[in-house]
């Protein structure tokens, strides 16, 4: 699993500032999440080959009610489940009694925590370092996260610490077999559903912890394909698993997503579509993961209220209008026998090869039938298309004042590409690339324009030049 990195202290001493520089972003890399406190922040990071989160948690005052009393629930579950705990601490300020707190409680969670001294600029450094070894939390890493100072240094020290892959990479990540995260709020029945579908005619299943944490993996193989099901409901043996209201955990949602191939977005049909509901499927567009939408609990449903969720569905969530659409009853096996057919189609269009003169000959057809708007006076030139990556499938379309393209023409791209490709289940994101003018920052030469007036009098056999004098 994709570890987890914990930023913990009290306000302003640079959270936020750091969660920035370590995700490279100016803000986070999902909105707000509904239920949370409004600086909570989710992020992802990268350094080499190594993927990492970054949870910005709230400030904590460390009063004397204990951090427990002052964190929200989400907040505790986030540093419950970190693999680091960054504590940060303000230079400025020296050593209060709310860190001395808060030391207190980050010693019970027995977890690698690094004592990181922000705000160094403009100071003693060693006198302000000294002050915070009284903490007794062992070397302290001084940094200047505003600046980005001695953040290279601490992050490598952060990575060290972070646990290794627990072995069992190969599995997951063979090519032939399909990786399908469950997702979705407590009590929709998304554990129900990894009964149902490991449960019909399975040839093989076995339980595979794939972290220490809840979310589990779950390979089986079913019509000759092999799939591995994520679930971050803990599901265990199926003689084990029941329908509990499971805590719903930002950071399981994240690395499901991250670790699979498609997700599958489960929705209570006698519930309206929630605010929650549409930032989980904003976290899998923004991943650009093949999605599929199960609307579960639709047996015994009057046809009114079917019809009340289906214009729920197509108003909150039309910046999905790719993604399928399965009306379920996982509890007594209505629609699941599609379920698998739409997660292999969704598969299938999100790792298709898109061949170079295909996605030219379809970018030539779009054109032809709507040309690209007119940007001071001087039309936009699309000239041709490859494909730039898979899952989801990327189109680089190269061309002259691509950067001036309109979004409403970019969808009109997208949409055309889709429809061309049936590209079923996955978002399809497209790069433009300016094309390059060989003569472009060159200086104007004199002998050139010579070379030009001797081209334009070939009828003379003397130059513009002879002539004149």
């Amino acid at each position: 699993m994709i570890p987890v990195i914990a930023l913990v202290g009290r306000p302003n001493v640079g959270k936020s500032t750091l969660f920035n520089f370590l995700t490279k972003t100016r803000d986070a890399l999902v909105a707000d999440y509904p239920g949370l406190t409004r600086d909570r922040k989710y992020g992802q990071g990268k350094v080499g080959g190594s993927p990492y989160l970054v949870v910005d948690t709230g400030g904590l005052s460390g009063d004397k009610e204990g951090i427990d009393e002052l964190m929200a629930q989400q907040t505790r579950l986030a540093i419950d489940e970190a693999d680091v705990i960054v504590f940060l601490v303000d230079a400025r300020d020296g050593v209060t009694h709310s860190d001395h707190v808060i030391t207190r409680e980050l010693r019970r969670l027995k977890k690698p925590v690094v004592l990181v001294v922000n705000k160094i600029d403009g100071i003693d450094q060693t006198v302000a370092m000294n002050d915070f070894y009284e903490l007794g939390m062992g070397k302290a890493y001084p940094i200047a996260a505003a600046q980005g100072r001695g953040v290279a240094q601490l992050l490598q020290h952060v990575i060290e610490k972070l646990p290794e892959s627990d072995g069992e990479t190969t599995l997951r990540d063979t090519e032939d077999r399909i990786k399908v995260a469950i997702l979705g709020r407590p009590n929709v029945g998304k554990s129900t559903l990894v009964n149902r579908l490991i449960g019909e005619d399975r040839v093989l299943a076995y339980d595979m912890p794939g972290t220490t944490r809840d979310s589990i993996y779950i390979p089986f193989e079913k019509n000759g394909q092999a799939y591995t099901l994520i679930d971050t409901a803990g599901v265990r043996r199926r003689s084990k698993v029941h329908e509990t209201v499971e805590k719903f955990s930002v950071i399981k949602a994240l690395q499901a997503i991250v670790e699979s191939n498609v997700v599958i977005v489960v929705l209570d049909a006698q519930q309206e579509v929630s605010d929650q509901d549409a930032t989980l499927l904003g976290f899998v567009l923004e991943s650009g993961r093949a999605l599929l939408i199960a609307v579960n609990k639709w047996d015994g449903l009057e046809e009114e209220q079917r019809n009340k969720i289906k214009h729920e569905i197509d108003y909150k969530l039309t910046f999905l209008d790719f993604a399928d659409v399965q009306y379920i009853s996982a509890l007594h096996g209505t629609g699941i026998g599609h379920l698998l057919d739409s997660v292999k189609l969704a598969y299938q269009s999100a790792t298709r090869k898109l061949a170079t003169p295909k996605l030219t000959e379809i970018l030539q057809r779009a054109v032809e039938e709507h040309q690209p708007p007119l940007i001071k006076g001087r039309r936009i030139k699309l000239r041709y298309a490859h494909q730039g990556g898979r899952n989801p499938p990327v189109i680089v379309i190269h061309g002259n004042q691509v950067k001036s393209m309109p979004e409403a023409y970019r969808r009109y791209l997208v949409n055309t590409f889709r429809r061309i490709l049936k590209l079923v289940g996955t978002p399809v994101r497209i790069e433009l690339k300016e094309g390059h003018n060989p003569f472009k920052g060159r200086k104007s030469n004199p002998s050139d324009h010579q070379a030009k007036d001797r081209k334009r009098s070939p009828r003379s056999g003397k130059s513009n030049i002879q002539r004149k004098q």
